[in-house]
């Protein structure tokens, strides 16, 4: 499939990380005309069987986990950010997370038009009510409250049509050498961090010749940059200014 490029900038977002959802936040209610304006891509550590896939197709993954010092930095990082932003929150406990459980539940999402209901929900239900995502029963809870079929959550990762679509969004990741979340592209400049989003904002905002506080609506991308449509409704990393 021929990859697809904005024209605007993408969003990469993780739900494993607390700074991908302070930026989240901060592009719904900062920024509701720059979030309907870019594309949409998620973010997640492969598993095994992943990363195995992402080799053969040619590419690797550029994460790094971070040391314990920096761990325990970022606990006291999100904290000060969400108190600064007012934002309920709650530490989830991950216990052998298996993050393609989440994300690929997402890529069913967006093909039935949901994401935004998704996002929405999968973030509440990890940093403000501390839930594990990574629990098919809790994908099952979330397709009830998002309208969604709870069996084809659950069972994504399982399923080998969403893997290779999977590994095409890992392949995306790759190719615009993305490396940690929040990380924002517009053209051939890069944004990592939830600092850097008002630069972002800007330039897509200059590019769009978007008006502040336009109410437009959002892209959603399946894996492998095919448009989804209007979806929506609505080394180290070497420093934590906002970045996981």
């Amino acid at each position: 499939m021929k990859r697809r490029r904005s024209t605007t900038g993408r969003f990469y977002f993780s739900f494993r990380s607390p700074y991908s959802w302070v930026a989240y936040r901060d592009l719904m209610d900062r920024y509701p005309d720059v979030a309907g304006a870019i594309e949409w891509r998620p973010f997640w550590e492969p598993d095994a069987s992943s990363e195995r896939g992402l080799a053969e197709a040619g590419g690797h993954f550029a994460y790094v986990a971070m040391s314990k010092e920096k761990h325990l930095y970022v606990l006291q990082d999100v904290r000060r950010i969400t108190r600064e932003r007012d934002l309920a929150f709650r530490w989830p406990v991950d216990r052998d997370p298996c993050w393609e459980i989440p994300h690929l539940a997402y890529l069913v999402a967006v093909r039935e038009g949901r994401g935004p209901e998704f996002i929405a929900a999968v973030y509440r239900a990890r940093w403000e009510e501390g839930r594990n995502i990574c629990d098919p029963r809790t994908m099952r809870e979330l397709a009830a409250e998002t309208g969604l079929d709870g069996d084809r959550l659950a069972e994504a990762a399982d399923d080998p049509d969403l893997r290779a679509a999977g590994v095409d969004a890992l392949l995306e990741l790759y190719h615009d050498g993305v490396f940690g979340v929040p990380f924002f592209v517009s053209g051939f400049d890069k944004f990592w961090g939830v600092d850097r989003l008002p630069g972002f904002v800007e330039k897509v905002r200059r590019q769009a010749g978007t008006a502040a506080g336009e109410d437009r609506r959002p892209v959603a991308v399946l894996a492998g940059g095919e448009s989804a449509g209007s979806a929506w409704s609505a080394g180290d990393q070497g420093h934590a200014g906002g970045c996981g």
